[in-house]
């Protein structure tokens, strides 16, 4: 009976190790097509947006911001248009805080700049509007914490 009874406890223990590492491997080949992943949510362009700002991935030191442009479906967006804007160090809209790129082949992006002073009732936070095709425009802000050096974010657009 105790032989029978390890026997069962080894084939639960080999069986759980199994399910454990199926849903490992699974989980670290990323999403499949039946996956969604939920919007970025909208958020207030705000008075000081102005197109066309110069191609480049920095505007200052500090606070980097870093993700995939992603489809709802998950699938990342490759060639996605970013633009950046936020005020300087001084609370200040100026062109130096104003960047345009783009998402590598694989739908990343990085992007650095100084962490953006608070502006009059507002907290500090960056504005980002992401397009690609057949995808809407998103429009959103980040808001960093005090002292936060680097911030992970995601940009998952609406297709149409």
């Amino acid at each position: 009976m105790r032989r029978a009874k390890r026997h069962a406890t080894g084939g639960m223990a080999a069986l759980a190790f199994g399910l454990l590492l199926a849903w490992l491997l699974c989980s670290a080949a990323g999403p499949t097509a039946q996956s969604t992943c939920p919007p970025t949510r909208p958020d207030s362009e705000g008075p000081f947006y102005v197109p066309n700002a110069p191609e480049r991935s920095q505007t200052g030191q500090g606070l980097v911001v870093f993700g995939v442009v992603r489809s709802q479906n998950c699938r990342p967006i490759p060639g996605a248009r970013i633009e950046w804007w936020s005020a300087n160090p001084r609370g200040e809209y100026d062109a130096a805080h104003r960047a345009t790129q783009k998402s590598d082949a694989t739908g990343r992006y990085r992007y650095e700049t100084d962490f953006p002073a608070p502006e009059i009732g507002r907290p500090p936070h960056l504005h980002v509007r992401v397009t690609a095709p057949g995808h809407r425009v998103l429009v959103t802000q980040f808001y960093p914490a005090a002292g936060q050096t680097s911030l992970p974010a995601d940009l998952v657009l609406v297709t149409e």
